[in-house]
């Protein structure tokens, strides 16, 4: 979900200010080579005062499961799943039919969820998020419309009808966005359980969080009972949903069949599986062609927009749209009468693994008045957008990625194979909220971690491959520089709270938008900036690899990348994690020595990081010096580091490149 307000001009434009000056969501910069070192080093020579005989240990605090996850060797010490990992998995039979002029929806479900678990499971636990919109439903963000949630007609497993109620004999109650269901029966490990469901909602107006309708258009979401994660760290994760933290979901894979009226177009989560039956002959040999085209198509343009040249007939007026989808965390779908429909494709390299190069199809649904906010290009920035994505992480996997345009409440959300977009945007605008939500189809879509406890590691991640996707498509636009603008503009005050915080315990949306999107996007510049590009896209790539469809934590997280780099890194994810330490590294003084300067450095904030000095001389070379962060970690806050006076020294900078997140830049540069 891209961060920020939701109006005009930068509803979301991945970024609006926090307070007074907390400038757009952003997110990152393109991968290229590490770290160039001088060919030859002026020699230097770092001095410590007072530094103890050794560093001082940086230990982590533990993360509840964790350790007993390691020790069942469910997890393993090097970041990889353990030899032991498992996770739930379920399929899911889902029927709804929309009613535009009631805005109702009713539905009918089939769940059969598979135990992989080590455990006997007699209750399980499942998520009923519509029910944020319920009457006295508890939520920490503006929902302002609380009329009705789910509304259960039928709860049924292993064939046998439940009732509502307390206690320990088979059924269920609701608490919230939580429902726990007593089985008749045990689920034991290896084992399975079919459950059923009927039920109806009412489709929220725009203003409800990330979808809703405006009497225009429908994005439909979080509309279906949805099995809870059942894990090895957490056992049941059931944290209500409360409208500011997102989601924690497990994967499975998805049948699910759409009745709307005839002349509506609908895309959703998944491959359509009857098309002939939805699409008239001239939108499927438009689509066809897209397939293969160069440019956009425009698959239903303004004149097409009814039942018999969009899509077919119907029976009855009504058309119900069949799809499917493997491996998902989710199924969402918009629907409208008003919809023009571009197609184009992207190559995403050799997604299936057979040696072949692999394209996707790329949409793009939107109202004809919405070009004034670039809709007509949105189909082009999801291609460049996926190709680049594909590239700089790994290949797109499934059959589809497509915009849609929703009401203003969608601001910029994600879905498997979809993002619904509303508001207002500029050009700038409609390119980073695209890319940002097309970014999330890598994390959390494919890597599935816990957005609600640890909102950085989808967030964060994501916001830093936005900024890469940014600077590739403006060629050079500094989207990192922005992000770090909007971390240190709430640092200065004192307002932060750590990385490692729950989604849902932020004082304030600030606090939460910083530490969730700008300070983690930041913090993996800085990262880079100690490891080099290389090593560091290295380990950022493995960590996806190995948790593809799983549940990683944080230490599965940090683990990776210190078994990739072979360093031990727990300085750095104490220090910009668990913490709120500013980083303020200074020149202090410089002076002659002999044939020597010497450059006196002092670290004025508590968090310690390496030292990246250049030296620039008259005859313009530029050396480039190091003090390593052990200086710090050792608990000297001076050191002093010697280089040759010859040739003539021009100018003195600590971390030109500006890596690093230092919050007073006006001491880092001699002379003053």
């Amino acid at each position: 979900m891209a961060f920020g307000p939701r109006t005009s001009h930068s509803v979301r434009l991945a970024s609006v200010r926090l307070a007074a000056s907390l400038l757009l969501l952003s997110t990152l910069s393109a991968c290229s080579s590490g770290r160039t070192a001088p060919a030859a080093p002026t020699p230097a020579t770092a001095r410590p005062g007072g530094v103890p005989a050794a560093p001082r240990a940086m230990t982590l605090p533990s993360l509840a499961g964790y350790d007993l996850a390691l020790s069942r060797g469910t997890r393993s010490p090097t970041g990889a799943p353990g030899p032991r990992y498992w996770q739930q998995w379920a399929d899911y039979k889902l029927e709804a039919e929309l009613n535009p002029v009631s805005k109702r929806l009713t539905g009918k479900g089939a769940i059969t969820y598979y135990n992989r678990s080590p455990d006997t499971l007699g209750t399980v636990y499942l998520q009923l998020l519509q029910n944020i919109f319920a009457p006295g439903s508890r939520h920490n963000t503006n929902v302002p419309w609380a009329v009705e949630g789910i509304e259960l007609d039928r709860v049924a497993a292993e064939g046998k009808e439940l009732a509502a109620g307390a206690g320990e004999a088979p059924g269920y109650e609701v608490d919230g966005t939580i429902m726990r269901l007593r089985l008749p029966k045990p689920i034991a490990p290896g084992g399975k359980a079919d459950l059923a469901f009927e039920w109806k909602l009412r489709v929220p107006p725009d203003g409800a969080p990330r979808g809703g309708q405006d009497g225009e258009v429908y994005f439909i979401n979080y509309w279906y009972p949805q099995m809870a994660v059942y894990d090895d760290v957490n056992g049941w994760q059931i944290d209500q949903y409360l409208g500011t933290a997102e989601f924690y979901m497990g994967y499975g894979n998805y049948d699910v069949s759409l009745t709307l009226p005839a002349g509506w177009l609908v895309t959703a989560t998944g491959t359509l599986q009857n098309p002939d039956q939805v699409l008239s002959a001239q939108t499927r040999a438009r689509l066809d062609s897209a397939k293969a085209a160069t440019g956009i198509v425009h698959v239903v343009t303004d004149l097409d927009r009814e039942a018999g040249r969009s899509t077919t007939a119907g029976t009855g007026g009504k058309l119900t749209w069949r799809f499917h989808a493997d491996s998902v965390r989710d199924v969402a779908w918009g629907a409208s009468a008003r919809y023009l429909w571009d197609a184009t494709n992207a190559a995403v390299g050799d997604a299936t693994g057979d040696g072949r190069p692999d394209t996707t199809v790329i949409g793009s649904f939107y109202r004809p008045e919405q070009t004034v906010n670039h809709w007509d290009q949105s189909a082009r920035d999801a291609r460049y957008s996926i190709e680049f994505f594909s590239k700089y992480l790994w290949p797109y996997p499934y059959s589809h990625m497509t915009a849609v345009d929703g009401p203003n409440s969608c601001g910029g959300m994600e879905y498997p194979m979809l993002t619904c977009i509303g508001g207002q945007w500029d050009t700038l605008g409609m390119y980073e909220v695209t890319t940002h939500e097309i970014g999330h189809m890598w994390f959390p879509m494919i890597v599935g971690s816990d957005e609600k406890r640890f909102a950085w590691m989808d967030e964060g991640l994501t916001q830093f491959d936005q900024s890469q996707s940014m600077d590739a498509f403006f060629k050079g636009f500094d989207d990192e520089e922005r992000n770090r603008k909007g971390y240190l503009d709430l640092a200065e005050t004192g307002g932060e709270v750590e990385l490692m915080h729950h989604g849902d315990r932020y004082p304030n949306y600030s606090s939460y938008g910083v530490a969730s999107y700008y300070k983690p996007a930041t913090v993996l510049v800085a990262l880079r900036g100690v490891l080099g590009r290389d090593l560091f896209h290295r380990a950022f790539v493995e960590y996806g690899r190995r948790w593809r469809y799983k549940h990683p934590s944080p230490y599965d997280f940090f683990a990776t990348f210190e078994d990739v780099s072979g360093r031990d890194l727990s300085w750095f994810w104490r220090t910009w994690f668990f913490e709120t330490w500013r980083l303020d590294q200074a020149i202090d003084t410089v002076v002659t020595a002999g044939d020597s300067l010497e450059v006196e450095i002092s670290n004025r904030g508590r968090a310690p990081m390496p030292v990246h000095l250049a030296v620039t001389r008259a005859d313009g070379r530029v050396d480039s010096l190091n003090v390593p962060v052990d200086v710090w970690l050792g608990g000297a806050k001076r050191t002093t580091v010697r280089v040759a006076r010859e040739p003539a020294v021009r100018s003195i900078e600590i971390d030109p490149a500006r890596e690093f997140p230092d919050i007073d830049r006006g001491n880092q540069r001699w002379p003053r």
